[in-house]
């Protein structure tokens, strides 16, 4: 979380994808510490939990982020140029991008709408209902894993570019690949181009925990939702009531960090082998970073962007930033 980026449905299942989770999973738990790769939570199930998150009391940042984005709309969308194609990393639900194309008035002036997911299905029924309520716009979906390397759509090759990448997701890399997925969407998008990115700021941790650790235990369900998942596609044979959810501010780190704790002496068998676990021994499954507005600044002019404007919430929890390159 953030876990919390963009909520996505179960992907497609493919041979090389299910080779990839396998490989994954089986390197993450017999490393040392064990872990495991967040991008692997949004199954179907974890996408949905991912959904009531977004709504829990405790859970600010997507309630912050569409405060600004509704209230700053037009601003946002007078970064873009006209007839530009606005490729979303991570896109997921369309929530956030249809309040810039209602509210900021892109609907009537962008070129085209690149989402860019790894969830085929549900992409494609976003986009599907998209050129239902946007009749004028075009939209040509992109099935990727963003943090890679992909191809924009040809129909899109002569139109200046512009990025959006809302929800804080930028907090789930560390800091290295943080500005190695800035240098990237650069590239991708050309000189000169607009990057649209929401960053969730540093703050105590009588805010943050339980943003993570819910009192309804939604967020425990949706962490071990993963082992879940590695129990039915991959055939283990974890035993969910063995675990607990832990959720934690490091703030030497400037992260949350989410983690599933042994609570006895045990083995799971995974693909032919035991993998062993002592009784307090974690799984290390998410990293959710927190920046100051200076320590942002100081990653994007790395990565070779200017922050040109910042805005943020009431509260002052939740920033969204206009990038330029």
């Amino acid at each position: 979380m953030n876990i919390h980026a963009s909520a996505r449905a179960a992907t497609r299942s493919s041979a090389p994808a299910a080779t990839a989770f396998a490989g994954d999973v089986m390197a993450g738990l017999t490393d040392t510490p064990k872990r495991l790769p967040p991008k692997y939570f949004y199954d179907a199930a974890g996408s949905a939990l991912f959904e009531e998150i977004t709504r829990l009391p405790e859970y600010y940042p997507t309630r912050s982020e569409i405060e600004i984005l509704r209230r700053h709309g037009r601003d946002f969308a007078s970064a873009i140029p006209d007839r530009a194609a606005l490729v979303e990393f991570g896109a997921g639900a369309t929530t956030k991008v249809r309040l810039l194309l209602e509210g900021g008035g892109l609907a009537d002036r962008l070129g085209a709408y690149v989402p860019v997911d790894i969830s085929e299905d549900f992409l494609n029924a976003q986009a599907a209902g998209l050129r239902r309520d946007f009749p004028r716009l075009s939209v040509d979906p992109v099935a990727a894993d963003f943090t890679g390397s992909f191809d924009l759509p040809p129909s899109v090759a002569k139109l200046p570019r512009a990025g959006f990448f809302p929800g804080s997701t930028l907090g789930n890399f560390e800091p290295e690949a943080a500005g190695a997925f800035l240098r990237s969407a650069r590239r991708l998008l050309g000189g000169g181009a607009t990057m649209i990115i929401g960053i969730d700021l540093e703050k105590g941790p009588a805010v943050l925990e339980p943003a993570y650790d819910d009192a309804s235990g939604v967020t425990a369900r949706f962490n071990l939702n993963l082992l879940e998942r590695i129990n039915r596609e991959l055939g283990a044979d974890f035993d969910l009531s063995a675990f607990d959810h832990r959720a934690f501010y490091n703030g030497v780190r400037h992260r949350i960090e989410m983690h599933l704790v042994s609570r006895t002496d045990q083995a799971i068998r995974l693909l032919g082998r035991d993998i062993v676990f002592r009784a307090g021994e974690s799984i290390h499954t998410e990293n959710s970073y927190k920046y100051s507005v200076p320590r942002f600044r100081a990653l994007a002019e790395a990565a070779g962007w200017k922050l040109a404007r910042s805005w943020y919430d009431d509260a002052g929890l939740f920033s969204v930033h206009a990038l330029t390159g």
